[in-house]
């Protein structure tokens, strides 16, 4: 029954009229079609349709021009932005002449995308500006710098974590590439990004600021990202960066005190570096002077020199440089007091500079020592977590940790060795006893070395890791000793507490303790062993790079000049035997001749306070002028290949025997004066007189050195071999200058 009432109602509404209501309009029919219809615009940004190119406009294949590519760089797809990105980088290297022009608006439109949320945009970028800011001249990308660390320094705090280790990457790039904008103002923060982009670094590492709320001895604060828990490869990257950055920073003391492996080819050009000597002296100035006294012309600045002539004449006439307004009037009975203030005032204003040079240095070595302080828990946990991982016997190293253990090691360097800057300062021996710590941890590992099985793979780039880790650990260790050896010059007459003594014995044994493991490690690595090695891996003697030697060169130093201990006539020995074995044609060489070439001139030096005496020992004053004998012969050798090497030669021996140096006597310095001959002629029994090596010397003062060295060593003599070799092979304008020398030595 209900079903059919149903149908009924169903048939009835097919043929009801509905019924108009009040307000409603007519009811569009259920059959009715709608016609309406609506338009929107289609963009097409990358086709040629929706716009006309100007002729002569540069242009990628997509026929995209460069204002195209920036507008891409703001799109809201990833894709599209990766894609300008591209663009820009074929858009360049099809037309490199527009790379200049355009540069503010790259950078302006790059910069803003360096924080971007995709991966893949952030490294495109990365390698478009590695391949860019190296094609663009430096002074005229340094303008554009600023806008390029602003957002850098924005993105190292940003709240995602990955797009602050990015940042950090872009980081390691601009420090390749302008890195004295990047390290301006770190200390001060007054003028640069340094401070904001260090402060990046501790808010990533959750280390705190640089100060605390105590000021320099104040507590650290942690920063908003204190939180972050990096992986071992995220704190890789950022410990690598941190020492890069901190290196940069330091390096504007002596570029050569930070300098890495992978310098050696201009190593090789460098001077070498000795400011670890200065606190042997008894003033800076004091040991500046014996510094330059053997360096070479080219290191020493282009300071003009001119011969020596009998009489003066007027050659320079109005071109001579030097102006003297007070001795110009020679009759003027006194000098007005307008005169002299003008004098005064500039005097004032040298001191003034000196003394806001004093202390900036001190205000940098204090905001370091505070550094250290705040890095130093970052520094040990580190190492602590990978050390026992990397060292384990029998186990390949993992790459990321041993990178890591490498890069805990250069930072330590750079904040510690800054501490021996200022060796007078009493007040810092919180930093020394932070390094002594530090040691401490890292001291049952040394020498650091990975014992593998005798048929397992070296990894070449495992060994430089090691060896660079054991390199900076000795140079560590030689920062103490130069710290005891400076407090044993100034000791005399002082009085301690028993705390105090208490504790500077501990502190001793455990130096000397350190001091001896290093000496071995020295000696080793001099004689071109493996150290470390079990019995039957030794690959033969190694030579040691330039790099190498020069950062060995402070703990040899440290070490024979330490005031106690039996290691130091082995390590002297050691590092003259490899002076005297190293080639002459070896990159090495001239640094072998600088280093040892001032530990003779050591004792003609009014002003040494150092505990380095080579006369004391019998042995060392054998093999030093055995050392001193060999020279004639590497500078034959040299020829004129390494003008550098032959001048230190020349100044070391000019110096010996200018100064009496009681290992040059009379009977080695005949014998060097013989052994010069063939410098200048040869007598071959089939050819005949033959000239030297001197003649194929360049025209430059070098030429004047060697006759200034072999005229002194034979001022008192009469005429020899030596005398008619230099005159048979000199020319006109050289002879005379041999005769005047000669006649001025002789009658003096």
């Amino acid at each position: 029954m209900p079903k059919n009432t149903k149908k009924k109602k169903d048939k009835a509404a097919d043929f009801s009229k509905a019924k108009l209501k009040l307000g409603k309009g007519k009811q569009t029919p259920t059959n009715a079609v709608d016609t309406s219809f609506k338009a929107r615009s289609i963009a097409l940004p990358s086709q040629t349709i929706a716009h006309n190119v100007e002729r002569g406009v540069p242009t990628t294949k997509r026929k995209l021009t460069l204002d195209d590519l920036v507008s891409h760089l703001k799109h809201y797809s990833a894709g599209v932005r990766k894609d300008a990105i591209i663009g820009l980088r074929e858009l360049f290297e099809n037309h490199p002449d527009v790379i200049v022009s355009s540069l503010s608006t790259t950078l302006s439109s790059c910069a803003r995308i360096i924080g971007d949320e995709d991966a893949s945009v952030r490294k495109m970028l990365l390698s478009f500006l590695g391949w860019l800011l190296p094609r663009v001249p430096h002074d005229v990308l340094v303008p554009h710098t600023s806008i390029l660390l602003l957002f850098t320094t924005s993105a190292q705090t940003h709240i995602f974590p990955e797009i602050r280790i990015d940042a950090t990457r872009f980081l390691d790039l601009f420090l390749e590439i302008f890195p004295e904008v990047v390290v301006e103002g770190w200390v001060d923060g007054h003028a640069g990004h340094g401070r904001r982009v260090l402060e990046g670094y501790l808010g990533v590492l959750s280390a705190g600021t640089a100060y605390g709320e105590g000021g320099d001895t104040g507590p650290v604060q942690a920063t908003s990202t204190a939180s972050v828990v990096l992986s071992p490869a995220s704190k890789l990257v950022i410990l690598s960066s941190l020492a890069n950055f901190l290196s940069r920073a330091m390096s504007s003391k002596d570029p050569m005190r930070f300098a890495t492996n992978a310098e050696d080819v201009s190593a090789q050009l460098r001077p070498t570096s000795t400011w670890y000597m200065t606190s042997a002296f008894a003033s800076v100035s004091a040991f500046e002077a014996f510094d330059a006294s053997i360096q070479p012309r080219a290191f020493l600045g282009a300071t003009a020199s001119r011969k020596w002539r009998e009489e003066a004449d007027d050659m320079y006439g109005e071109d001579f440089p030097g102006h003297f307004a007070f001795a110009a009037n020679v009759h003027e009975e006194s000098w007005s007091l307008s005169s002299l203030s003008h004098l005064e005032a500039v005097l004032v204003s040298a001191q003034s500079d000196d003394a806001g040079t004093s202390s900036g240095l001190k205000a940098e070595s204090a905001y370091v020592s505070h550094l250290a302080r705040t890095l130093l828990p970052t520094l040990v946990a580190t190492f602590l977590d990978c050390a026992p991982t990397v060292f384990a016997p029998g186990t390949p190293p993992s790459e990321t940790e041993l990178q890591t253990v490498l890069a805990v090691a250069r930072l330590a360097r750079c904040l510690y060795g800054e501490m021996t800057l200022d060796n007078n300062d009493k007040s810092r021996s919180t930093p020394y006893d932070d390094l002594s710590s530090l040691l401490g941890h890292m001291a049952p590992y040394f020498p650091f070395t990975v014992h593998l099985s005798p048929t397992a793979r070296r990894d070449l780039k495992n060994e430089q890791a090691l060896q660079d880790i054991n390199l900076i650990f000795c140079e560590l260790t030689s920062m103490l000793m130069l710290k005891t050896s400076k407090e044993a010059q100034g000791a005399s007459g002082t009085r301690h507490s028993a705390k105090d003594a208490t504790h500077s014995k501990q502190a001793s044994r455990v130096l000397e303790s350190l001091s001896q493991r290093v000496s071995d490690y020295t000696v080793q690595l001099l004689r071109g062993e493996s150290p470390g090695r079990p019995d039957g891996q030794s690959l033969g003697p190694k030579p040691i790079t330039p790099a190498t030697y020069m950062s060995l060169l402070p703990t040899i130093w440290a070490l024979v000049n330490s005031p106690g201990g039996d290691f130091a006539e082995h390590v002297a020995e050691a590092c003259i035997a490899h002076g005297t074995r190293a080639g002459s044609m070896s990159a090495v060489k001239r640094h072998t001749i600088d280093f040892i070439g001032r530990l003779i001139l050591l004792e003609t030096a009014s002003e040494y306070r150092g505990f380095f005496h080579p006369m004391r020992h019998h042995t060392l004053v054998q093999n030093l002028r055995e050392w001193l004998l060999h020279l004639p012969k590497t500078l034959w050798e040299l020829g004129s290949s390494n003008t550098s090497a032959s001048e230190t030669i020349l100044r070391t021996v000019l110096r010996l025997h200018q100064q009496r140096a009681q290992l040059a006597d009379s009977e080695v310095m005949s014998q060097i004066r013989a052994r010069l001959v063939p410098y200048f002629r040869i007598s071959h029994p089939a050819r005949g007189e033959i000239a030297g090596p001197f003649t194929k010397l360049p025209s430059s003062p070098i030429r004047t050195l060697v006759l200034d060295v072999a005229a002194s060593l034979g001022a008192s003599g009469e005429e020899d071999a030596l005398d008619g070799a230099v005159l048979g092979v000199v020319d006109e304008q050289e002879q005379q200058y041999w005769v005047s020398v000669r006649r001025a030595l002789q009658s003096s």
